[in-house]
């Protein structure tokens, strides 16, 4: 069966990787001001960054509508698919799969599987590029999801943010928390495994890298790695360098994170998206 792979850009996935495999992206919305940009559409990662300092209030971001979902699906069976795999950010951070459930059951023409990845970013970037991977092998959707959900378990990202300003703006955090937090120069953590994300706060930009390393060590060997960022290309290759020696054999590569998952996390976000060796 030909079965087509379908994401959202919350996947960081690199523009050759999507090409290659011909993976369908469905972009979410970011409202800035009284513009609305169409993610990694008409508005790119660098120029995202660069703007969004000045902007008070703060970017908002949107779940693409179900009408877009079925636009799309009906494209790809146009195109020869004979069932659709729609694979997306977790639940408990976006409703954008509620939105891709909805159009799969409106969609009746080929089979259509949505799939929760339980992950953001490149956590759920590396499980589309796997998928995308088995059906172009061949495999059946049924059998894509069974090994995707096979790996879920290992897939992890972690990072650490230079503030809690972007998660204030957002909503994200009470506004009470995110000022307590800025006096005490808190430095806020982020962990995310299995659906489900998890706060840690240190007191320094240093304990912060310390405890990234830890989780490196922890949780590793990896079969996968790499570096994700918030418009610190530098600090992102400089953190390379000290986790060479955590994956050794291969290179880490590194990527800036889309503007939707920079809104909340804010300039200077950086971390680690990793598919652990089983063990």
């Amino acid at each position: 069966m030909n079965t087509f792979i379908v994401t959202d850009s919350t996947c960081d996935l690199h523009a050759e990787t999507i090409s290659r495999y011909g993976i369908e992206v469905i972009p979410l919305h970011i409202n800035m001001g009284s513009e609305t940009f169409f993610d990694g559409v008409n508005i790119t990662k660098e120029e995202f960054y660069r703007r969004l300092p000045d902007y008070d209030p703060s970017p908002s971001t949107a779940a693409p509508g179900a009408e877009l979902f079925i636009q799309r699906f009906q494209a790809l069976a146009d195109k020869g698919a004979e069932a659709i795999l729609s694979i997306h950010i977790s639940e408990s951070l976006s409703a954008t799969i509620n939105s891709a459930r909805l159009a799969a059951k409106e969609f009746t023409k080929i089979p259509v599987t949505v799939l929760d990845s339980t992950q953001l970013s490149l956590g759920m970037g590396f499980l589309v590029e796997r998928a995308a991977q088995m059906a172009e092998a061949g495999k059946k959707a049924e059998e894509i999801v069974s090994k995707t959900r096979e790996i879920m378990p290992r897939t992890y990202v972690f990072a650490a943010l230079d503030t809690l300003e972007y998660l204030r703006r957002s909503g994200r955090m009470h506004i009470a928390v995110a000022r307590f937090g800025e006096l005490l120069r808190l430095k806020p953590l982020v962990f995310m495994n299995g659906g489900k994300p998890d706060a840690h706060r240190v007191r320094t930009r240093q304990k912060a890298m310390d405890r990234l390393f830890a989780w490196l060590n922890e949780l590793g060997p990896f079969e996968q790695l790499a570096i994700v960022h918030a418009g610190v290309q530098e600090r992102a290759e400089a953190l390379r360098e000290e986790a060479r020696k955590y994956f050794p054999d291969r290179e880490i590569i590194i990527q800036q994170i889309t503007p939707v998952l920079g809104t909340n996390l804010g300039i200077g976000a950086v971390g680690f998206a990793g598919i652990a060796k089983e063990r």
